[in-house]
């Protein structure tokens, strides 16, 4: 009997756990390295969703381990008034490497708590309070955060924060707005932004938005889009927060992902990627906003701001990125990948999109590529049978669009894994149809 079926860990597992969102998977996890966890019976997974889309660095990096050593015995976690060397040296490469002039940092947790401290300062500085985002955005389950979210999670929780608007996402697969048969996003981010006006009571605080929507379904946004929602932006006294939870620290083939478009956000978060799967986040903004948030005594003192331990990870991260030259290599790695998942497309009819950037990629499944018709049930098959034969996928349904996958492995795959992965999927795919 295989040691995955351990009735005593899953008799306490039912017992003793919340469930936070979908099913676990009916595998002990044991160990990881690599680009590949391990099931109880020693089984080798490859991990397409490098952890929950965070270890760019790959499993149990040897460097990441001796930071954690070092300071788990010498300096971890401290009153959150002190001050240490890692939380100024992170802050100051941080400066170096934003684009624009973001220069001041904050370091906390998750992605949701970098997101909530954000737009909590947005709102601080502007003087408004209304957020806007994209219809099938996640930036995660705090108050103002999940607010912000519409791709999962809405109903039955009452009224999110007052002030809350959402506009269509630019999905070049699937447009809204079209001229001449080509997709129209300025007229569709211009229709959209004539309802917000006339919604809004006059005070809109910030703008967030993903770069590439990842619970959303893989979406890019198009070239020019970026520094046309900067204008309108501007026009109307809103900050632009851009939330690089997934596209930053070098998956997309540039350290920011809004570094293609050429610009810089009033705001960056960072999360997931930044600790290569530990918890760290990060504001980074302006000196005048900082300095505008300061006087009008900005508050977010939590229990984890400045923490030394994981302020020494982040910083090795950026190091290793870096050194290694690890953002060209998600460029050519993505490159391979997505010649790949193209072959997968020739042959099968199903798949009906690739898209995305660098090591983010997507692939949406539909009955057949002519009509488009989304086949999540397909999707879900072929994602049960791709664990079944060793490769993790992670797969996002929602409304009108077929299932997705989100394609993520670490920033240090080899070329053998991707193409082993490439493998596996095209053979759960065959066994699917």
């Amino acid at each position: 009997m295989s040691k995955n079926a351990d009735p005593d860990f899953w008799a306490r597992a039912q017992k003793h756990l919340v469930r936070y969102g979908g099913t676990f998977e009916q595998l002990i996890i044991e160990r990881a390295e690599g680009s590949f966890v391990y099931d109880a019976d020693d089984r080798p997974i490859l991990d397409f969703t490098s952890g929950q889309m965070s270890a760019i660095l790959g499993h149990g990096h040897p460097e990441i381990a001796e930071v954690v050593s070092e300071h788990i015995h010498n300096l971890d976690h401290l009153f959150s008034g002190m001050l240490t060397r890692p939380v100024v040296d992170l802050a100051t490469e941080l400066a170096r490497l934003a684009p624009g002039g973001l220069e001041r940092s904050m370091l906390l947790t998750t992605g949701g708590e970098a997101n909530e401290a954000a737009l909590r300062m947005a709102k601080l500085v502007t003087g408004g309070w209304e957020v806007v985002s994209f219809a099938q955005s996640w930036h995660g389950m705090t108050a103002a955060a999940a607010a912000a979210t519409y791709s999962h999670g809405r109903r039955g929780y009452g009224p999110p924060t007052v002030g809350s608007f959402a506009i269509p996402v630019p999905n070049a697969y699937r447009p809204a707005f079209e001229k001449n048969g080509a997709p129209d996003w300025q007229a569709e981010l211009d229709y959209a932004f004539a309802l917000i006006d006339q919604q809004s009571t006059g005070n809109l605080a910030a703008f967030i938005a993903e770069p590439i929507l990842s619970s959303g379904g893989i979406i890019e946004l198009p070239q020019g889009y970026l520094a046309a929602l900067k204008r309108k932006c501007e026009e109307r006294g809103m900050l632009l927060i851009l939330d690089e939870a997934q596209t930053g620290v070098g998956r997309t083939g540039l350290m920011f992902a809004c570094e293609r478009d050429g610009v810089a956000p009033d705001i960056l978060t960072l999360s997931k990627t930044l600790g290569a799967g530990l918890p760290l986040s990060a504001i980074v903004t302006t000196a005048e906003i900082e300095e505008r948030a300061f006087e009008r005594k900005f508050l977010f003192y939590t229990t984890h701001v400045s923490d030394p331990l994981p302020a020494a990870v982040g910083l090795k991260v950026l190091e290793i990125v870096q050194r290694d030259a690890l953002v060209a290599r998600a460029t050519e790695a993505g490159a391979r990948l997505g010649d790949g998942l193209r072959s997968l497309q020739q042959r099968f009819d199903c798949i009906g999109d690739v898209r995305g950037r660098g090591l983010l990629l997507g692939m949406e499944m539909v009955a057949d590529r002519h009509s488009k018709t989304p086949a999540p049930e397909l999707g879900a098959r072929i994602s049960r049978r791709c664990m079944e034969l060793g490769l993790s996928m992670n797969i996002v349904q929602l409304p009108g669009m077929g299932g997705v996958f989100r394609i993520a492995p670490p920033l240090t795959v080899s070329d053998e894994e991707i193409d082993m992965g490439v493998e596996i999927l095209g053979r759960a795919i065959a066994e699917s149809v």
